[in-house]
């Protein structure tokens, strides 16, 4: 038989820190693997899947604060580029 006792915690233990670390490259990426985290750490009931827990939290932080700015970068550019092309106005 498969001893499965252990696995929840290590895997939200490995959720969270690849949430924290797609946070930085893929916002959207490490907002969904931290909820992930979240959900198989409830399963668990270690200190690791405490661990993988706050680390999920951490991840769905820092994915948010990542994917605001991405969100001001892009429409700065946005207006910065429809500022520069010299429309004609009415």
């Amino acid at each position: 038989m498969v001893d499965t006792k252990g696995d929840f915690g290590e895997v939200s233990y490995i959720l969270g820190i690849v949430s924290v670390v797609f946070a930085f490259f893929s916002p959207m990426a490490g907002l969904i693997l931290g909820i992930i985290g979240i959900v198989q750490s409830r399963k668990g009931k270690g200190s690791l899947s405490a661990r993988g827990k706050r680390l999920s939290i951490i991840g769905i932080i820092v994915s948010i604060i990542m994917l605001i700015f991405a969100i001001i970068v892009a429409v700065y550019t946005g207006l910065d580029t429809l500022n520069s092309l010299n429309l004609p106005t009415a």
